[in-house]
Parts: structure tokens; sequence; C-alpha cells
């Protein structure tokens, strides 16, 4: 069994920062590439920021210079660093990842169940 769980969340005011972390636990062997995406009641989830083992990362266009995502390694815990808020960055932020479990299996994508941001004076 894998896990990831998120933490970190809550409410902020605008132009704040939080610091979002998701650790995975359990039967972890290695892990691939590490996201994190959100979602707002009634919208689609969409990709935040992304890192890869080998720590090449990926922003969408909306976060680009104001949110920084990283990784722990031996930690199995990656980071999402978000700075200059906005209200519309309100929303349930999820992690994501590429995890095998032994040496010998291709992997599978596993989800945290999320956590709230709230962007509000």
């Amino acid at each position: 069994q894998v896990q990831l769980v998120e933490s970190g969340g809550g409410l902020v005011q605008p132009g704040g920062s939080l610091r979002l972390s998701c650790a995975a636990s359990g039967s972890v062997f290695s892990i691939n590439a590490m996201g994190w995406y959100r979602q707002v009641p009634g919208k689609q989830r969409e990709l935040v920021a992304a890192i890869t083992s080998g720590l090449s990362t990926d922003y969408a266009d909306f976060v680009k210079g104001r949110f920084t995502i990283s990784r722990d390694s031996a930690k199995n815990t990656v980071y999402l660093q978000m700075s200059s808020l906005k209200p519309e960055d309100t929303a349930v932020y999820s992690c994501n990842a590429w995890i095998t479990t032994t040496r010998w299996d291709y992997g599978a994508d596993y989800w945290g169940k999320g956590t709230l941001v709230t962007v509000s004076s």
C-alpha cells in the first residue's frame, strides 16, 4: 500500500505565501515524476507544477514566477512554495506521483486526498 498525504493548506491573505508538502509512505521502492494539481468546484482539475526524478520542473503559465516546486528524494516528499497568492489561487491542491513498489513493477499513478488553500482577505 502506498499513501500520499498533503499538508500545509489553509487561509492566507492576498499577496501572502504558503508552503504545501506531500509525503509518500508505505511500500515505496522508487518515485518518478511528482506533481501538484488543483481543482475548483465545477471546474476540471489542472496541473500546477511537476518535477521529475532528475529535478526538471514544469509550471502552468498562471503560476510561473510565483510558485516553486521542489522535492526531497530521501524523504519521498514534494513541496510547493506558493508566493504572491491571489484569490483565484483558491482551490483544493492535490499531489500526484508515479511510484513503483518493487524493483520489477512498472509503477502506478497515486493521488493524495488534497488540501484546501483559501486566498481571501
